[in-house]
């Protein structure tokens, strides 16, 4: 049986109701008008709703990407996208017990949590455990995006403004993996700034994950995905946003990605 290839996998990142690329670090809360805002750098606006980039991924048959609500005002661009492609994608973002079965039933073929898990930036068990009954494991994605820290990384929570008291590791991963189906994991310091991956940790995923895993930040070209399928032999996908052509990049191709995927390995 051959090896099995890394593969790519797309997204859908919304803000404030438009489908935009950020850079990672820059979201954050800040005061203005009496209420907080969201404040960002952006690499992408589209002209295209949220649903044309869900039916460009179909047309192609590119499962297993992500739709992210960055803060509120996004859950009726993201039940757009749903609808394009009813059990095609996962949707993030402010997702909890309350509402995770919803967005099933809405559509999404599972449900990404982060946040939820993290009260007070501690690791709740419980709180995973009560995600796990409401939806079961086979529809949950746990994203441990993060950032590096002298000694590893940490899990990072908010808008990958907080840091919690989960350090990335063989034993964490393992603990978070027996009650998901997958990982996501954001290489914050990096998302956004097509200046290269974050090797060292795709290298140490390939090396930890036991689960389907999903790689974001950095990524710039096509060579890129070789170059984590090498790191982690394989077992790491990756996901291209603002070097990708669809968001207004230079560095990839849809056409080219999806070339990939069917050539004989």
């Amino acid at each position: 049986m051959p090896r099995r290839r890394s593969q790519f996998r797309p997204c859908i990142d919304l803000h404030h109701g438009k489908v935009k690329q950020i850079v990672g670090g820059t979201l954050c809360d800040e005061p203005g008008q009496g209420e907080k805002s969201l404040s960002l750098r952006t690499n992408f606006v589209a002209e295209h709703p949220s649903a044309y980039y869900a039916e460009l991924y179909k047309q192609h048959d590119l499962r297993g990407g992500h739709i992210i609500k960055l803060g509120p005002g996004n859950d009726a661009a993201a039940k757009e996208a749903i609808a394009a492609w009813p059990n095609g994608m996962h949707v993030g973002g402010g997702i909890d017990a309350t509402n995770a079965k919803a967005w099933i039933d809405q559509g999404a073929e599972k449900v990404i949590v982060t946040s939820y898990l993290f009260p007070n930036c501690t690791f709740s068990m419980a709180r995973l455990l009560e995600l796990e009954r409401v939806v079961g494991k086979e529809r949950l994605v746990v994203d441990i995006s993060c950032r590096r820290r002298e000694n590893g990384w940490v899990v990072a929570m908010n808008r990958w403004q907080d840091l919690t008291d989960m350090v990335l590791s063989k034993e964490s991963l393992d603990t978070v993996s027996a009650h998901c189906s997958e990982l996501l994991i954001h290489a914050a310091d990096v998302e956004g700034l097509c200046q290269g991956i974050d090797e060292e940790l795709v290298q140490k995923l390939g090396e930890w994950a036991t689960i389907p895993a999903t790689y974001a930040g950095g990524a710039r070209h096509i060579e890129d995905l070789e170059l984590i399928d090498r790191l982690s032999n394989g077992s790491v996908d990756l996901t291209f946003g603002s070097a990708l052509d669809i968001f207004g990049g230079t560095g990839v191709t849809l056409a080219s990605l999806v070339a990939r995927r069917d050539r004989a390995p």
